[in-house]
């Protein structure tokens, strides 16, 4: 009995009339109808669909949510109507037929892993970074800046919207999808900030003797942190504050430490801005979570009261210990660098601190480097690198109560290279043996010799012809 059940139910076809969605499928068998419909929902995917968050919105298609057919067991429902249930059903189901259409709600599926990687390509451009309340100083004085409430949009319960728009909404035109997304208040209040007012660290040293380039490079790092903010818990990090190290970003090129030899570099002098900043911190007793020695010794502080910034791998950053806001204030003034760290004195007014710098060994440089230069005639000798006496050294902080002290303990050690003089030598010429005997004198290491070969390269370069 079933097998012919089967047989004739394969020749079935939809009645007349019967749509699902805007597809007719009349006359059609089940197969054919899922064709149809599938056929229907391609020509939809590139339809627009707008995804908005607040004021921020992007325009994706269908395709990219992965819309599919969100109901195929309807191809099957249309076969049947008509043909299954009790009796009364079915002459019922046929005599609707004839007064109208019979329309099957069509609903679409969305790829959910696709929709997901769709929203985080675009976090970008939906949600909008909530600008943080702040500050500024002039004249002694601080101003409260209001900022702005940023929008952050919840992926998740997003997913879950556009599935539910797609598959109970959705009529295959160009639609717009409210996502789900929260307020960020931006950080800050009017009333926190305003306790912003006492002087807790300050610190200036001298670059007067610098060069151009690297007084510009001082003054563009001290004008990147004037103004910063720190949070209670935040951590700042000079290295991303001042970089990008490039000429755009306002630096130029000038001498850096770079193992135990000076280059030239953008951003040189950078760190006599985070050397000076360490100073002001410690005095207003924020923690220091990363702090780094020079290669060699500089000369605007004494040892083991610098920070050196370089590359990746050395940086200065401290955290804000305390439980109220902070603000860096970092300017110049003639050849003077100061910084002066604000927030809610704490401490005790009988208290005071001081640092103290300890010199624990010192190592004279000895030898000297020398360097050929082919781009540089015989006769062309530079000191490029004075010589540097090395250094291990420590930072002492002492606390006094009603000036008597109460407390030392140690803030840092350090070591600092000894380096030899280094010179650069030139190694051309319009003789091969002047310069063979020129790599020669490099080779001794020894200066004398270098010089007694640019003594005599005349009789290399104008031999003495023979009389005839």
């Amino acid at each position: 009995h079933m097998g012919v059940k089967a047989e004739e139910d394969e020749n079935h076809v939809i009645a007349d009339r019967v749509y699902i969605g805007d597809v007719s499928v009349a006359g059609m068998k089940e197969e054919e109808a899922t064709a149809a419909v599938e056929d229907y929902i391609e020509s939809l995917q590139d339809t627009a669909i707008t995804l908005k968050a607040g004021e921020n919105s992007i325009e994706v298609t269908a395709k990219d949510l992965g819309v599919t057919w969100g109901n195929p067991e309807l191809a099957e429902k249309a076969v049947n109507l008509g043909r299954t249930g009790n009796p009364i059903a079915r002459y019922k189901e046929k005599k609707d037929l004839e007064k109208g259409d019979k329309v099957f709600v069509l609903s679409y599926a969305i790829d959910e892993s696709k929709t997901a990687a769709l929203l985080k390509e675009h976090a970008k451009e939906l949600d909008q970074e909530a600008q943080d309340n702040g500050l500024t100083r002039e004249n002694g004085q601080f101003t409260f800046v209001k900022g702005h409430e940023g929008i952050k949009v919840n992926a998740e319960k997003s997913i879950e919207q556009i599935a539910s728009h797609m598959q109970n909404q959705w009529d295959g035109k160009a639609a717009s999808i409210e996502l789900s997304a929260k307020l960020v208040e931006p950080r800050g209040s009017e009333e926190e900030l305003a306790e912003v007012k006492d002087l807790l660290g300050g610190y200036s040293t001298n670059f007067s003797s610098s060069s151009a380039g690297r007084a510009k490079n001082v003054r563009n790092g001290a004008s990147k942190i004037n103004g910063s903010i720190i949070y209670p818990g935040e951590e700042f990090s000079v290295h991303d504050a001042v970089v990008p190290f490039n000429a755009e970003n306002g630096y130029e090129l000038a001498g850096y430490y770079e193992n135990g030899t000076t280059v030239e570099t953008y951003g040189g002098g950078i760190c006599q801005v985070s050397t000076t900043l360490y100073n002001a911190v410690i005095r207003a007793e924020l923690e220091i979570t990363e702090r780094f020695a020079h290669s060699m010794i500089v000369s605007y502080v004494e040892p083991s009261m610098d920070a050196a910034i370089s590359g990746e791998y050395k940086d200065l950053k401290f955290k804000n210990s305390t439980k109220y806001p902070v603000y860096i204030e970092g300017y110049t003034d003639g050849g003077i660098i100061h910084f002066n760290v604000y927030g809610k004195e704490t401490r005790d007014a009988n208290r005071e601190v001081e640092f103290v710098s300890e010199t624990t060994s010192t190592i004279e440089p000895t030898g000297i480097q020398m360097y050929a230069n082919p781009e540089q005639n015989v006769g062309y000798l530079n000191q490029t690198q004075s010589p540097h006496t090395g250094y291990t050294a420590e930072l002492w902080k002492n606390v006094y109560v009603d000036g008597v002290l109460v407390e030392t303990t140690q803030v840092n050690s350090s070591t600092y290279q000894a380096v030899g003089t280094i010179y650069d030598v030139g190694v051309a010429s319009s003789s091969s043996a002047l310069t063979q005997a020129m790599y020669s004198a490099i080779a001794t290491n020894d200066l004398s010799q270098v010089q007694a070969v640019i003594a005599s390269a005349s009789a290399y370069t104008n031999p003495a012809t023979e009389t005839p």
